[in-house]
């Protein structure tokens, strides 16, 4: 090799396909770790809010618990107390985390009730 090959070599610079494989690469990691698992999350959201069914227990984005006592198009009317006390409230509001979670919780403390009554 002469001086004059490296040189050259060296002022071509680097791949320029090397570039398309670091961006395709950079798009493939959004998708997968960024933009699917929020669109799976979505859906089981929406599934949650479609399956709702008059009588069931639920919490709400800002926190107000309460039995659905009637079911609309958009909105569900929360019966949050023993006096009758009911909330009409958009579906969107009602949390499947929070109620999945209250919903555990209260299974783990009737598993542990019924093992101390044994």
């Amino acid at each position: 090799m002469t001086l004059t090959t490296v040189l050259l070599a060296q002022a071509a610079g680097p791949d320029p396909m090397m570039n398309i494989f670091f961006i395709v690469a950079i798009v493939f990691v959004f998708y997968f770790f960024m933009i699917r698992p929020q669109s799976r999350r979505a859906k089981s959201q929406r599934e949650f809010l479609d399956n709702l069914q008059k009588g069931d227990r639920v919490i709400t984005i800002g926190g107000i618990h309460g039995r659905i006592s009637k079911i609309g198009d958009q909105t569900v009317l929360l019966e949050v107390d023993t006096n009758g006390t009911k909330l009409k409230v958009e579906r969107s509001v009602i949390s499947m985390e929070f109620t999945n979670a209250y919903h555990q919780a209260e299974n783990a403390s009737t598993a542990t009730t019924n093992e101390a009554k044994a």
